[in-house]
């Protein structure tokens, strides 16, 4: 049995590794051995030159940075394709979604477009810096339990002209509609949850997605005011109804009423951890904002609110409470520990961007074109899916330091790409072997280059408010 599942296993692997070649629609064979090299390279990736290197990569450096340049993926069906393949759930078969931000930090690229101001953490409490970067956000799929892998399912840049929940929303509907066309859920199933940190407006992410079968998990701050429904309207009463209710003041325990839903677990990392749920609550939102254009009345978006008060943190801070908002109504108790287990399971998405900046070396690459770094950005997204694909493939090389070996299936991304290099013969390899060539001129000697680069302006494009506009050139 252990050997028809690890031939199985392989089989996926195999083809996946020839669907991510026929998506390779230019300098095909360039990219897939660079993709390989990043999988066989002996530790983590600091160079993209150095890649060439490797035995896996039967092509000069030239190659090399040709194909990252000039090559070209056919995203749409690559992005299928790593839909197709098996996809984590909860132990009630429920598919759980985590969308997040990650950075690529390009400081000193003064030439090259569509850098944004990117928020990152200094050394020290409290300190901030906003560095000149591309933001990428990426949508996975969370494991249960505690582990360090995640499957991703999509990535986007986002330029100076988008919104980051409206990109999110975007992002999400493909994604949720390639797993609903993949077969991965089906009339019955229940409804994919999608997590999302304090950056996403969780009540407009769950309009945006309003038509799919998904219920939206937001952090919120702590400062936030929400509204309970609007009372029952008395007959004879005249003016327009009322839309909200009495207030509910995160930072004021006097305006919290009882909770509809309490539970206490006791947690091996946070001690006891105290959960309590309020039942329809809603923001009041106004036509500003992403909402400027909104046709009619703003909708009013009811969920549940969830506070977590947990009684210690793994390091020395003390522990603050955590506010949730849920897209869904009348959570029980047993939802209500199910949804903050999850949201904590949002956190594994950072180690897979650890690991795909420290060992992957995403962000080691000092290219210049924006759709060069999403060229390389879908072929890091490949090796790390080709990883989750062999995880029951490899055997454990462990270091003479490191713990005890792993059990079976158990390995972290990083020990089993130790041993991707000794598996790679048994999988499929479409590329090509290259074709002798000689190096081109290059430019003469002592010429100078007359195409000089153009320095690019940092930041988002300004947006005006149309109403406003209009109001103006009205009263004008």
């Amino acid at each position: 049995m252990h050997d028809a599942g690890a031939a199985g296993a392989l089989g996926d692997l195999s083809r996946f590794r020839e669907e991510f070649y026929r998506c390779l629609t230019a300098r095909a064979d360039a990219l897939f051995e660079l993709s390989d090299a990043v999988l066989c390279s002996g530790g983590p990736v600091t160079s993209l030159v150095e890649l060439s290197l490797t035995a896996e990569h039967r092509r000069g450096h030239g190659a090399l940075y040709d194909g990252v340049n000039q090559g070209r993926i056919d995203i749409g069906r690559f992005r299928n394709v790593v839909a197709r393949q098996s996809i984590p759930r909860g132990d009630d078969g429920r598919i759980t979604l985590a969308v997040d931000v990650s950075h690529w930090l390009r400081p000193d690229a003064n030439i090259s477009p569509e850098r944004l101001f990117c928020h990152t953490y200094a050394r020290g409490k409290g300190h901030a810096q906003m560095i000149p970067g591309w933001p990428y956000s990426f949508v996975v799929a969370l494991e249960p339990g505690r582990t360090s892998w995640t499957a991703i399912l999509d990535a986007q840049r986002l330029g100076p002209d988008d919104e980051d929940t409206a990109i999110a929303a975007a992002q999400l509907r493909t994604v949720v509609e390639g797993l609903i066309a993949a077969g991965h859920w089906r009339e019955g199933d229940p409804q994919i949850w999608i997590v999302g940190d304090t950056g996403y407006d969780g009540p407009r992410l769950a309009f945006l997605l309003a038509d799919l079968p998904v219920t939206v998990l937001v952090r919120l701050r702590s400062d936030r005011v929400m509204a309970f429904p609007a009372p029952p309207r008395a007959a004879g009463t005249l003016g327009r109804p009322q839309r909200h209710g009495p207030e509910f003041a995160f930072t004021d325990p006097r305006s919290w009423p009882e909770p509809d839903q309490a539970t206490t677990t006791e947690t091996s990392r946070y001690g006891t951890a105290v959960a309590r749920s309020w039942d329809r609550l809603h923001p009041r939102l106004t036509h500003r904002g992403v909402w400027a254009d909104h046709e009619g009345d703003v909708p009013v978006m009811e969920g549940t609110v969830i506070r977590l008060q947990v009684e210690h943190l793994p390091g020395d801070g003390a522990p603050k409470p955590l506010w949730l908002w849920y897209s869904g109504i009348d959570a029980d108790a047993t939802t209500t520990d199910q949804l903050w287990r999850m949201f904590l399971r949002r956190f594994d998405l950072e180690h897979t961007f650890r690991f795909l900046k420290q060992t992957l070396g995403w962000t080691r690459p000092r290219l210049r074109d924006p759709q060069a770094a999403d060229r390389w950005t879908w072929l890091i997204i490949a090796a790390y899916t080709q990883l989750r694909l062999a995880r029951h493939l490899v055997e454990d090389l462990r270091r003479p330091w490191e713990r005890a070996p792993a059990r079976p299936g158990r390995l972290t991304p990083a020990r089993v790409r130790r041993g991707f290099r000794n598996i790679r013969p048994a999988t499929s390899s479409p590329a090509s072997a290259p074709k002798p060539t000689r190096p081109g001129p290059g430019r003469p000697p002592g010429s100078r280059n007359t195409h000089r680069a153009v320095v690019c302006h940092v930041g988002k494009n300004p947006k005006t408010d149309t109403r406003a506009t209009n109001a103006t050139n009205q009263t004008g």
